[in-house]
């Protein structure tokens, strides 16, 4: 133990990326079905290793936090106010009703068992399971003007607060979704969910990371050309408009790849490529001729290509009738065979309403995906580079907005920079998604930002808690942890109830996607995915995720500022 606390004194960094290793690696072990996740691990493992007493510069912790809060913000803008519309109304009303809730939980149970901030602060982190508490609260609470004691105090007993109730506050939402709301409705949640599925004409199982559909929806087939077939003189244009859902690609003629044009004739003999999907693939053989193998020589490019939807005349429409109302000569050869959205893979159903922003993928020819892609919006590129100028400007802009103190009721508050960095992220995703020319933060980039920001913060929250945490857990872990129980279930139990009788989201898959998107709830979403069998809960619980993921986020610096009780030293 000397030698580490040796080698952690003369390098304190090592310290930070032994914690987040050991912090991810603890994530990962399985107690049943429950997973504690790497960032929980982190703070725990930190928590171990900071008994040590290791000293780290806070503005490490800092500047981390304020790249992991943007990222995260600007991952959740382009949906976060598109969720802002009559259609989603109620949705997000649920979502907002979850979070406020949520936060008069925390302030009740602070007030009557005499919470300081930074354990009032840590129970709502905890209890709600929304880890950017932490950095807002903790913000917050250095802003205050108290002595520096006080303050690491208080940033601590937020620590302790969060790890205390995590692990049920994790595990509460499971249960809510998955047995203990389904039980009392009487819902058999498989049922409803293939309900919803043939209602919305469709639905698919979801997926575990590196997991793939190996079943195909689209297919390249080789015809020959029969006599008395039905194509014998008629276009390639005409044969499409018959086909609606697969396409003629290729002609090949006495040993010869015709250019294909509209007006091209097909001949008896020819050999022709037809791109489809499958259903109508299996339904036009007959049609033809002879299936047989492609000739000698033929080549037929296509690509998957990801498109990010920007044109907002086709956004709130429903695939289907996108698909009905676009033309033979603009969907020629384009099929569309997958849509994300924040990262989570939608169903691909005809009723499935598209947004701005959201992630579309297509198979085809490339002259076919370009001529789509400039009604829809633009490429997803590997060859993206981040958009330095913006990116500077949305993270001075977030600090400078966060520098901003104003009252509610006489009481102080201030955003912080965690705050001014949330909603500098939310616009500049936003205007990402409207004016695609600007803003420029590639996927795999702003999630690495998320991703290790939050680890570095987290892992030096829990080095910097040290031995002060063990006590604090001490003092007042067993009512922090009951505590933890009631703002776990009861903003849940009153949500899910208010959504049903007065919302009127009555449909049991929609209802309860919000209440786990309403807490931001990743591993209730799990749950309930496992439960269905396909993805039709992702559609309400991404309306319902990115709104409260901003409101948690900011219950940070109101707690702080509405508490006015200090930890005593």
């Amino acid at each position: 133990m000397e030698l580490l606390h040796k080698l952690f004194t003369a390098q304190p960094l090592l310290a930070l990326f032994l914690t987040i290793a050991l912090g991810y690696f603890v994530g990962k072990i399985k107690i049943g079905g429950f997973v504690l996740g790497g960032i929980a691990g982190t703070l725990l493992v930190g928590v171990v290793i900071g008994q040590l007493g290791i000293n780290i510069d806070g503005g490490i912790k800092a500047v981390f936090f304020a790249l992991f809060i943007y990222a995260v913000g600007f991952q959740g803008g382009p949906q976060f106010f598109h969720a802002l519309n009559r259609h989603s109304l109620n949705q997000l009303a649920s979502s907002f009703i979850m979070c406020f809730t949520g936060l008069l939980c925390v302030l009740l149970a602070a007030w009557m068992f005499g919470l300081d901030r930074g354990l009032a602060a840590g129970l709502a982190a905890g209890g709600l399971t929304q880890s950017a508490i932490i950095g807002t609260a903790g913000d917050a609470i250095a802003r205050l003007g108290v002595s520096p004691e006080l303050v690491k105090t208080m940033q601590t007993n937020v620590a302790v607060g969060y790890a205390v109730c995590y692990i049920f506050g994790s595990l509460g939402p499971i249960i809510m979704v998955s047995w203990f709301l389904p039980m009392i409705m009487k819902w058999n949640i498989r049922d409803e969910a293939i309900k919803l599925a043939t209602v919305m004409a469709g639905g698919h199982a979801q997926l575990e990371p590196g997991q793939f559909n190996a079943i195909r929806t689209v297919d390249t087939r080789n015809y020959e050309i029969a006599p008395d077939s039905k194509a014998v003189g008629k276009t390639a244009l005409m044969i499409d408009k018959e086909l609606s859902n697969a396409a003629v690609e290729a002609i090949f003629r006495n040993g010869k790849t015709l250019e294909l044009a509209d007006t091209t004739i097909v001949e008896a003999g020819d050999n022709i490529t037809i791109t489809g999907t499958i259903e109508v693939m299996d339904t036009i053989s007959g049609s033809f001729g002879k299936e047989v193998t492609a000739p000698k020589g033929l080549s037929l490019v296509q690509e998957n290509r990801e498109i990010i939807l920007t044109n907002r005349a086709l956004s709130g429409r429903e695939v289907g009738e996108i698909h009905d109302h676009a033309n033979v000569e603009t969907r020629h050869g384009v099929f569309l065979t997958a849509i994300k959205r924040m990262g989570r893979d939608l169903p691909l159903l005809n009723k499935l309403q598209v947004k701005s922003g959201d992630e579309l993928h297509f198979t085809g020819s490339p002259g076919d995906l370009d001529r789509v892609q400039a009604k829809i919006g633009y490429k997803i590129s590997a060859a993206q580079v981040t958009d330095f100028i913006f990116f500077g400007i949305g993270m001075l802009g977030g600090m400078l907005v966060g520098m901003i103190e104003f009252k509610i009721f006489g009481v102080p508050i201030s955003i912080g920079s965690g705050g001014g960095c949330l909603l500098a992220g939310l616009l500049f995703g936003w205007l990402r998604s409207v004016h695609p020319k600007f803003a420029a933060l590639p996927l795999g980039a702003s999630s690495f930002l998320r991703d290790f920001g939050l680890a570095v913060f987290v892992g030096i929250v829990g080095i910097m808690a040290g031995p002060p945490a063990l006590v604090a857990i001490q003092q007042h872990g067993l009512t922090l942890l009951l505590l933890g129980f009631g703002v776990t279930l009861i903003p849940q139990i009153v949500t899910f109830f208010f959504s049903y009788y007065v919302l009127r989201i009555q449909n049991p898959i929609e209802a309860l996607a919000c209440v786990a998107g309403g807490r931001s709830a990743n591993p209730a979403l799990a749950a309930l995915l496992a439960k269905t069998g396909n993805a039709t809960p992702v559609v309400a619980f991404t309306v319902t995720y990115a709104v409260a993921n901003v409101f948690l986020t900011l219950w940070g610096p109101v707690i702080v500022g509405i508490i006015t009780k200090n930890a005593v030293l």
